[in-house]
């Protein structure tokens, strides 16, 4: 592994490297800055340009985006009280008090370097771990990837936004759209209802970006005059952050990063819960919690370490066992396969140097977030005032253009569209999108281990599951409790979410 690194190391010092990484960020930092656009929206219109790049920069300019979008939207969640992203929520509950005490300069800076350094260290203990873990996922077979996929998805279903039979409806509506075309084993045609073009399948990436960009675009029409800001809130104030304050920051920094660490690795858990958990760890073990709410320098650290120490751990998953955790990762494993790189276990064996590259990638862009952030705060301050009426239709040309120029299918445009409208009306429903995204990747890869399992049991299934796969059965048991322990989490966070709204 350690040869692996080091072959992987000298593959990423390359100009061109830094370059596209440091680009991917600026971008991720001004969608995440703009209220009302959200680093899911950004994430799904460059996607395509992503394909046309040689893997070592294509994948590594979108980890860029996602990184830069997350630390961007606690620019207008300090300055101004609106999250740029949902995982900046819990950045609202002491950064704007800063600004308020004219301290707006210091609450910027230290959620800068408490989100550089919570990435860093959990994208170094990813990369330290990622390898062992692939190793293990080697030896389990079809029955252990159908009980993990099928966990899975009922985490995502438990742990998404609303209420639970919407997201289970929207998780069945994903897995019959990816079973439109051809079945994994067999390949005899299905659910095409004798329309031509539906005899390919369905394609990734108008669904991304109907279901992901469509509606953004949208709303942020729908609400572009109230997210006009005053010019004069946009300028950061106050003294810069001292050493002494970043050291009295630290201990809630690591324990953020531990927090933040360990939820990136559960699939559907997501920015958000992380937040709020390293916030209120920070606040139950401070000398002081009365000053939380009220201007705590901690306050802020606390969230942006917990919401950034998840990037890196997303990753796990997603690589090892071809498994998203949220949107963002969907879309990574979107850019993945378009690069012919099928996330999974036996990709370390293929293409172990590449993978490391672009883990090791990660560890650059945190640096380079720090250095670009410091230097461009000042600006992308204002970027926060900015009218969406200038970029909406910017915005909508990339998605068009990006849908069909992967394919040059004409189709393509046509499913956007459509997916675009329905993700719009789920918006307004309040129905979250995020299972059916999880349910149309996953079904393929659930059938075809489903598949070999039935194949492999020799018309026992229960007998060949207790005699010969402990573990499968080990998950199946153990699958209630967990989910049961998982929903009641979420609940209870859901509750701390809408406290803070109020």
């Amino acid at each position: 592994m350690i040869e692996m690194i080091l072959d992987a190391a000298q593959m990423l010092i390359r100009l061109d490297v830094i370059l596209i990484i440091a680009a991917g960020l600026t971008l991720g930092m001004l969608v995440g800055a703009l209220p009302g656009f959200t680093t899911v929206m950004a994430m799904a219109i460059v996607l395509p340009i992503s394909f046309f790049m040689d893997p070592i920069l294509g994948i590594p300019f979108l980890i860029g985006v996602y990184k830069g979008g997350i630390f961007g939207g606690s620019i207008p969640a300090i300055l101004v009280n609106i999250p740029g992203t949902g995982a900046s929520v819990a950045t609202t509950l002491d950064g704007p008090a800063m600004t308020r005490n004219g301290q707006s300069r210091k609450a910027l800076e230290i959620a800068l370097i408490a989100s550089a350094v919570g990435d860093f260290l959990s994208s170094f203990g990813t990369i330290l771990v990622i390898g062992i873990i692939a190793m293990v996922a080697l030896m389990i077979g079809p029955p252990e990837i159908s009980a993990i996929l099928i966990l899975s998805l009922l985490i995502i279903v438990v742990s998404s936004s609303g209420v639970f039979a919407k997201g289970f409806l929207m998780l069945l509506i994903g897995m019959f759209l990816a079973m439109i075309g051809q079945d994994p084993i067999g390949a005899m045609p299905r659910f095409d209802f004798g329309f031509h073009p539906l005899q390919a399948g369905i394609d990734l990436l108008p669904l991304i970006i109907g279901l992901f960009a469509i509606p953004e675009i949208l709303l942020a029409i729908e609400r572009r005059k109230s997210n006009v800001v005053d010019a004069r809130q946009m300028r950061p104030e106050g003294e810069r952050l001292t050493w002494a304050e970043i050291m009295s920051c630290r201990r809630t920094i690591l324990r953020s990063t531990a927090l933040g660490g360990v939820i990136g690795v559960i699939p559907g858990v997501g920015q958000v819960v992380a937040a709020f958990m390293g916030y209120s760890a920070a606040k139950n073990a401070s000398a002081t919690p009365e000053r939380f709410g009220k201007g705590e320098i901690n306050g802020v650290a606390a969230p942006e370490a917990a919401n950034n120490a998840v990037n890196g751990p997303t990753m796990v998953p997603l690589l090892t066992l071809g498994i998203p955790g949220d949107n963002i990762t969907a879309i990574m494993l979107g850019a993945f396969v378009a690069q012919g790189l099928r996330p999974g276990p036996q990709l370390f064996q293929d293409q172990g140097v590449l993978l490391y590259a672009i883990l090791l990638s990660m560890l650059v862009a945190c640096v380079l977030l720090l250095v670009i952030g410091y230097l461009l705060i000042p600006l992308f301050a204002r970027v926060v005032g900015i009218n969406k009426a200038y970029l909406v239709p910017m915005m909508l040309l990339f998605a068009v253009a990006g849908t069909y120029v992967y394919r040059s299918n004409p189709m393509d445009l046509y499913f956007m569209i459509a997916f675009g409208i329905f993700g719009y009306g789920c918006r307004k429903l309040h129905f979250d999108v995020t299972p059916l995204v999880m349910g149309f990747i996953l079904a393929a890869p659930l059938e075809y281990a489903i598949g070999q399992t039935v194949l492999l049991s020799r018309g026992d299934l229960a007998g060949y599951l207790v005699s010969s796969r402990p573990i499968t059965v080990t998950v199946l048991v153990l699958m209630p409790i967990l989910i049961f322990w998982i929903a009641r989490r979420q609940r209870r966070q859901n509750r701390h979410v809408e406290a803070a709204g109020r």
